[in-house]
């Protein structure tokens, strides 16, 4: 059981690596960082708990930059959907307001 988790968690990372070298993924997409969050957060618990602290901590660290980089995407894309409707709202606004704006400088 235990060389099954490990193989689990090295699969999970090689995954997306492969994927991003083959072109097929982006390495800061969601997937790429996804899949190395789950290897490496397994591969880390894995090491914790047999006492390989060099591998722990490069599997933590690993795993640690995966979630940041997912948590900078879900932020820039909460950024970019209000930022969006604001865009669209000051569209709006300033198409109604270009008429009053032309007569009275005309």
């Amino acid at each position: 059981m235990h060389q099954l988790i490990q193989l689990s968690g090295a699969l999970l990372v090689l995954t997306g690596f492969v994927l991003a070298q083959r072109g097929i993924v982006d390495s800061r997409s969601r997937v790429y960082l996804a899949v190395n969050l789950a290897g490496a957060a397994v591969l880390a618990v894995d090491a914790w708990r047999g006492g390989q602290w060099g591998f722990f901590v490069l599997e933590a660290v690993w795993a640690v930059v995966s979630a940041w980089g997912l948590v900078a995407l879900a932020r820039g894309a909460s950024q970019t959907s209000s930022s969006s409707t604001r865009t669209e709202k000051g569209r709006r606004q300033s198409s109604s307001a270009s008429p009053s704006i032309v007569s009275r400088h005309s």
